[in-house]
């Protein structure tokens, strides 16, 4: 079983972090209260089917007792279990900064402490000093990007497993266009199968759909030029930490040209070794 515990100071970017490990397949759990530590953890061992990679969110909001819960952490290292306990920093000026972007209260003032927030930051320090020391990351997010510190939780714990994922859709314009898209290709431009009575009722599953649609060269080279912008784009949309990838491909209906080019752009990214999903959304229809 893989354990990353992650804590840290209120504002670091904590969110950000449980976003990315479950981008990896990690089973997350946010604000995790300390006494639980341990029971969960017999949980998890004991279904290691489903949480086989965790990771949980312990920090100021769960309680003040730090000190036993580096004890609970030995405990857990006797389970067997090789933990990792990540702790996200930043620097006093880029959490007021960020406090006074999102509007939010501080943990400590909501549980009665009184003060400034510098205040209240400067006793949460004093608090999370036992995690602190025993920290075996530290990762101070203060120039980090929301991208940036994605990136860098991926590269620390995805072991070369991570990768974006490409969501190739169909649809009909007449259905309208899928809210999620990244990117839109619109194919009806392209000679229609839908006027000769032989393909009207087939889709761009079937191959003799496919092969008139890909029959004439202005097909051939508007899918090439498909296949050149999606593999441009795509590390450009990783650096700026997306994890998924929704590319819709529009024809009349969404039965016949825009199926095939979604069938054909999923094979070729495929070979490429990318992670696809195929989506026909109005093929019924």
């Amino acid at each position: 079983m893989k354990l990353v515990i992650i804590t840290g100071m209120s504002g670091a970017g904590k969110s950000r972090a449980v976003e990315a490990m479950e981008d990896m397949d990690f089973y997350c759990v946010d604000n995790m209260p300390l006494d639980f530590l341990l029971k969960f953890t017999e949980i998890c061992l004991g279904s290691q089917d489903k949480f086989s990679k965790v990771a949980l969110v312990t920090d100021i909001r769960s309680g003040y007792e730090f000190d036993k819960f580096i004890g609970d952490l030995s405990e857990i290292r006797k389970m067997g279990v090789d933990y990792n306990l990540l702790y996200i920093d930043a620097d006093d000026e880029t959490i007021v900064k960020r406090y006074k972007e999102t509007r939010r209260r501080h943990p400590l003032e909501i549980d009665g402490h009184k003060g400034s927030i510098r205040e209240l930051i400067a006793n949460e320090r004093k608090f999370l000093m036992p995690l602190y020391d025993h920290a075996d990351k530290i990762l101070d997010t203060s120039y980090y990007t929301p991208a940036r510190l994605k990136e860098e939780i991926l590269n620390i714990y995805s072991d070369g497993e991570n990768k974006i994922v490409i969501n190739v859709s169909s649809f009909g314009y007449k259905y309208g266009i899928p809210a999620e898209a990244d990117m839109v290709f619109d194919v009806r431009c392209l000679p229609n199968p839908y006027y000769d009575y032989n393909l009207k009722y087939k889709t761009g599953l079937e191959k003799e759909v496919r092969d008139f649609v890909m029959g004439y060269s202005c097909s051939k080279r508007y899918f090439d030029k498909i296949c050149d912008m999606v593999t441009f784009l795509k590390p450009l949309f990783k650096e700026e930490g997306k994890s998924v990838i929704n590319i819709a491909i529009g024809c009349t209906g969404g039965r016949h040209r825009s199926v095939t080019f979604a069938r054909l752009l999923c094979d070729y990214l495929t070979e490429k070794g990318n992670a696809v999903n195929e989506i026909h959304r109005d093929i019924a229809k």
